[in-house]
């Protein structure tokens, strides 16, 4: 099967996203809540006052992983990357990315105005990754780890 085929597959079944932020030498990492676009870039809502939105802002650097728990007996798989983020301009209209945050989980008119016009409120923060692994033992049982570069 191909890569990238299985990974856009996969991250429609997850909605979680482990993200890595890292400045000053010290990592953190973070769970939210994820859309994404026919390029495979990331968006996700985070207020600017939280830990991995102030790192971002120091250091766009980012890592993560997608997974689906799994039991001791299931055979894993798993979507990991790198890439950059940052913040995306709020005056910006973002018609998109509305709609795709809208279909996955529900945006209602009050968070579409947070958003907009409160500075302290949630924003969209946009993750470009540059590559790709897949980690999967049900369709590479002989080599699960799978990269994969976006073009």
């Amino acid at each position: 099967m191909e890569v990238e085929k299985i990974i856009r597959a996969y991250l429609s079944g997850v909605v979680h996203m482990s993200l890595a932020t890292s400045a000053d030498d010290k990592p953190w990492i973070c769970e939210v809540h994820y859309v994404y676009d026919d390029s495979l870039n990331f968006y996700f809502l985070s207020k600017p006052s939280r830990r991995h939105s102030q790192e971002i802002e120091q250091n766009p650097n980012v890592a993560g992983n997608i997974i689906k728990q799994h039991g001791p007996n299931d055979k894993p798989q798993g979507v990991y990357f790198e890439g950059t983020a940052e913040l995306m301009d709020p005056s910006n209209k973002n018609e998109l990315t509305y709609e795709l945050y809208d279909k996955r989980f529900g945006l209602s008119e009050g968070m579409r105005k947070e958003i907009r016009t409160d500075p302290a409120g949630h924003k969209f923060y946009m993750i470009n990754p540059v590559k790709f692994v897949l980690f999967d033992t049900v369709n590479f049982p002989d080599n699960s780890r799978q990269e994969w570069k976006p073009t």
